[in-house]
């Protein structure tokens, strides 16, 4: 791209040395920086770019961006110095890139909990009604079902914009993202136009990070309000009725709202529900009229995350509710979130990816209807995080019958430490410590009795653990699976 063309959407900026005629990309790692790329120094919590311009300048880097200005040789390479980078970086790649958000149909899923679940029932919903999806989240990127990792659950304001336009330039027409609240404050969505928000719900969790309910809250509603004021636009928020927060999120934008609920009178709204062990039935009422709904998901949080599915894909417009219906009964189990280990065992095993207290009581709230003996639980949580919800969360955890605690990913904390931490909020004697958390799943597994339901919480899907700052091989579904085939004595 050409270079003058490129840097005249930053209107405040000083420039030091000769700025090259074209550009051929964007990095703000210096490893990943390349002959006529632009390097961006970004200051984060434990890095700071500016200690890396050089770096970036012998992977041949011939523009440096910075909030400072920089020791360099402006013969070779040139030097733009902005007030602030991230704003800097946002509004260059978004140029760089074309925009390609706009010319898209953008979903942004924002809540607690049910931001996967959520996003992907809509990816669902879109496939199976003959469209091109991409997904970006807590799994990875989802280019029509070709996923690669991602390292956060909202990725940085570049990879977001080369995500997109790679999805564009495929064809894809509708992108669907787990929005988190870190993304939103730390800036991680600008540059993007969303069409369509949904919001879930809101409860405790991150507060080592927003320090109080009201900021982590006030946090969230940053993506309402990021709708923009163009009102030539169609643009919606779909929002939980049931939430307290739903006032101040409708009053964030000047765009139509649709609401669900269970409980709330809304747009769209579950009634006579019915929780099986294998599936959930219910009646949704909504604009269209009433349907049956009958859906593979279970529990009454999954309940909602349907109805902010169908909801979500209803404001595109292009499909109507008895199509939504009808194919919620073909989408399967969501990976890792209330999934069921398909053996032929006398117990239930379920992996579930609750790691907050409010996951974890709708987790075993969910199993309560079909219990026919003990309810297991095995309750982690990570190192280095949020101490203040480690109590809370075994304290739900305790409406279980039998409760393991053990730890999700330590990082550099002891994980007794951790422990001890949750401790402190069971209600009853009948649980036991395991820090290693392959051991407590084993054990779960080895106390059972015919009838037992076991549910593994805390880290869902996710192949690994992480331990100081390297991630190793973890799998609860595959353990649970060897488990249960040595205890049980059947071969897949």
């Amino acid at each position: 791209m050409n270079t003058y063309e490129l840097i005249a959407s930053l209107k405040i900026k000083e420039i030091y040395g000769k700025l090259p005629e074209k550009i051929e990309s964007i990095h703000h790692d210096s490893r990943q920086s390349e002959p006529n790329s632009l390097f961006a120094c970004l200051r984060g919590f434990t890095v700071d770019g500016h200690d890396y311009y050089l770096e970036a300048i012998k992977n041949g880097a011939s523009i440096i961006v910075a909030e400072e200005k920089l020791e360099m040789d402006l013969n070779e390479n040139a030097l733009i110095v902005v007030k602030d980078s991230q704003k800097a970086l946002a509004i260059l790649s978004s140029k760089f890139y074309g925009y390609p958000s706009q010319h898209m149909t953008v979903f942004g899923v924002t809540g607690t909990n049910g931001k996967t679940t959520v996003t992907t029932l809509i990816k669902n919903l879109l496939q199976k009604n003959n469209c091109e999806v991409a997904l970006s989240g807590t799994n990875g990127f989802d280019f029509d079902n070709e996923i690669s990792p991602s390292n956060n659950t909202t990725c940085d304001v570049l990879t977001n914009q080369k995500m997109l336009h790679k999805a564009y330039k495929q064809g894809i027409e509708n992108m669907i993202m787990e929005v988190s609240s870190h993304g939103l404050i730390q800036g991680r969505l600008w540059g993007i136009d969303f069409d369509i928000v949904t919001f879930t719900n809101l409860t405790q969790d991150h507060l080592d990070f927003h320090n109080t309910m009201d900021q982590y809250g006030n946090t969230k509603s940053l993506l309402f309000s990021q709708l923009g004021n163009d009102l030539s636009q169609q643009k919606v928020a779909v929002l939980n009725k049931d939430e307290s927060w739903y006032e101040a999120y409708n009053s964030m934008t000047p765009f139509e709202v649709i609401s669900y609920a269970l409980y709330s009178e809304a747009d769209f709204k579950a009634v006579d529900i019915t929780y099986y062990e294998d599936e959930t039935h219910f009646t949704l009422l909504s604009p269209e009229g009433k349907y049956f709904i009958q859906t593979k998901l279970l529990g009454e949080f999954n309940v909602y995350n349907i109805l902010a599915a169908i909801a979500s894909v209803y404001a595109n417009g292009d499909h109507s509710v008895a199509d939504l219906a009808r194919t919620v009964k073909d989408i399967e189990q969501v990976n890792g979130r209330m999934q069921k280990l398909e053996v032929e065992v006398p117990i239930s095993v379920y992996i579930d990816y609750a790691h907050t207290p409010d996951a974890i009581e709708k987790s075993i709230s969910s199993v309560f209807p079909f219990k026919q003996n003990r309810v297991i639980f095995v309750a982690g949580t990570g190192g280095d995080r949020d101490a203040l919800k480690r109590p809370i969360m075994a304290e739900k955890a305790s409406a279980a019958d039998y409760v393991i605690l053990t730890v999700n990913d330590p990082r550099f904390e002891d994980p007794s430490s951790i422990l001890y931490d949750m401790e402190k909020g069971m209600r009853h004697d009948n649980y036991e410590m395991i820090p290693d958390r392959k051991e407590a799943i084993m054990q779960a597994i080895d106390i059972s009795e015919p009838g037992d339901i076991i549910i593994i919480a805390g880290k869902g899907q996710e192949d690994y653990q992480i331990i100081e700052d390297k991630k190793y091989p973890h799998n609860d579904m595959e353990i649970a699976l060897e488990k249960c085939m040595a205890k049980f004595h059947f071969k897949v």
